[in-house]
């Protein structure tokens, strides 16, 4: 399973977009959406399930490659 950091960048290279752009698409604060770029979701601030969702839908990415992040400890909203 690639690290939620690394499928995020993927993605974000792939779409064009910034924190910046990622953050107005979801809706979830860029200081969340920079933590999660930076530090998947073993860094110190851990995506819901929800925020999980939003961000594999943005990137037009399937749940398969973002959920398993929740799988691995992440606390579910």
């Amino acid at each position: 399973m690639a690290d939620l950091s690394e499928v995020l960048q993927a993605g974000m290279r792939r779409r064009h977009l910034s924190v910046e752009g990622l953050a107005d698409l979801t809706g979830i604060r860029t200081p969340r959406v920079r933590v999660f770029v930076e530090d998947g979701a073993g860094g110190p601030v851990h995506p819901t399930e929800q925020e999980l969702r939003e961000l594999a839908h943005a990137l037009a990415l399937p749940l398969t490659e973002v959920l398993p992040g929740v799988l691995a400890g992440v606390p579910a909203a």
